[in-house]
């Protein structure tokens, strides 16, 4: 039997930013409440666990939500700090934090909005 299955845990933060070279009402500052899910993929371990909840929690705290919460994110990133590229960051970050052999990084999900997400899958 196949023991391989998919794990989400969900976060939010708050973070303000501004589109840049947008014609929009975006390009001016404001914020958002971030919703964020991290999907693992992964092998069922002899605990039947695929990656604890705990751990993934401290790395996403330590490698996202610390970095971005209340935070003005045009100065942290050399890019535009649309969701979709916000998205691209935070996949690579939790991808690069991801150091087991039984799991990986399958999708990440960053909510803008309540209607409106970005979704980045491995």
């Amino acid at each position: 039997m196949n023991r391989t299955i998919d794990i989400t845990k969900i976060f939010t933060f708050d973070s303000a930013h501004k589109l840049e070279d947008y014609d929009g009402e975006c390009r001016f500052l404001h914020g958002h409440t971030y919703k964020l899910e991290i999907t693992i993929r992964g092998e069922v371990d002899n605990r039947g666990i695929v990656i604890d909840f705990n751990e993934l929690k401290e790395i996403v705290k330590e490698k996202v939500i610390n970095v971005l919460d209340h935070k003005y994110l045009n100065e942290i990133f050399d890019f535009n700090p649309t969701c979709e590229n916000i998205l691209f960051w935070i996949f690579n970050e939790i991808d690069n934090a991801i150091k087991k052999d039984n799991c990986w990084l399958k999708k990440v999900v960053l909510w803008e909005t309540p209607t409106s997400y970005a979704t980045l899958e491995r």
